[in-house]
């Protein structure tokens, strides 16, 4: 077995917790998982791992060899970016992430674009509405809407995006329009959220005469998945908070009209997230400033 694998396999069980989740990771067997971390251990005569048939946590040499293995990653990683820079042949692989809405909308559309003109990198995109973990989840890329607070990645800013709250006819002839953003908030109107563990924005900030405020929006249903809220929106349950690029086609075709005009929602920011020891990396750079360009060109919106 490579020596450089088992490190590899080793870390991944480290950040995971789990062989069963690192070999997936890797897309290889757990049997072959446990084989790589026996041949580690074997090598260095240590311990690892404690393992149970319920738990896995790592032993202190094996907290004390993740450190010196992560760096041993990382050097390799810069080595393989030096020599593709000076070859201009960028190869390799791309884990991306992104919500929903900015993965089948914007990404997914751009993704066969990027390989015919970069054949020798491959893109694993993972699409999910729910807060994403870059580190443990073993991703290289993650795309959001908002303001992440993680300080310690890198962020590559795409565009200011306008969002707008909006229902269907149906939902505003049996509710009648709001006319002011408290009458989000009084029970007079059903508002449909995005829930997910670790949710940032339990509250919508709009713009009023006084300036920016928070309203606590309550409703009748919540999903972690932001098509599910636009799907309830048509069917007139409720009313929505949402960028315009989502729901742009529904706004057009009338399925979907805007409401509080007058007090819209603060813009959110489009961007990507990765980690600082990859800004070197070719294949990163070409894959963002590809997305970043079309992206904003397709939103037709200022950098």
């Amino acid at each position: 077995m490579s020596y450089l694998d088992n490190i590899r396999t080793f870390v991944r069980v480290y950040e995971l917790g789990s062989m069963s989740a690192a070999a997936r990771d890797q897309r290889i067997s757990p049997a072959v998982a446990s084989a790589r971390i026996s041949s580690l251990e074997e090598h260095l005569n240590v311990r690892l791992f404690q393992r149970t048939t319920r738990m896995l946590n790592p032993t202190e040499q094996g907290r004390i060899f993740y450190d010196g293995a992560q760096r041993i990653l990382d050097s390799v990683s810069e080595a393989e970016a030096a020599v593709t820079s000076i070859t201009a042949d960028p190869r390799g692989t791309i884990h991306v992430a992104a919500p929903l809405g900015i993965g089948r909308r914007l990404i997914a559309p751009l993704v066969p674009a990027f390989k015919r003109d970069y054949p020798l990198i491959n893109i694993r995109l993972r699409l999910s509405d729910r807060k994403l973990d870059l580190t443990a989840e073993g991703l290289d890329i993650v795309f959001f809407l908002g303001q992440p607070e993680d300080s310690s990645l890198r962020i590559r800013k795409i565009a200011d995006c306008p969002r707008l709250l909006c229902a269907a006819p149906s939902y505003l002839q049996n509710r009648g329009d709001p006319e002011t953003p408290q009458d989000l908030v009084t029970g007079l109107h059903d508002c449909l959220n995005l829930r997910y563990p670790g949710a940032p924005e339990f509250q919508w900030p709009l713009e009023t005469p006084e300036g920016i405020k928070r309203f606590a929006v309550t409703g009748p249903f919540e999903s972690d998945d932001g098509d599910v809220l636009t799907n309830w929106a048509l069917d007139g349950q409720g009313i929505i908070l949402k960028p315009v690029f989502e729901v742009a086609d529904h706004l057009a075709s009338g399925a979907l009209k805007p409401v509080l005009e007058h007090a819209p929602p603060v813009p959110v920011t489009l961007g990507a997230l990765y980690p600082h020891r990859r800004r070197q990396d070719p294949k990163m750079r070409l894959f963002l400033d590809f997305m970043a360009t079309r992206m904003a060109a397709t939103l037709q919106l200022p950098r």
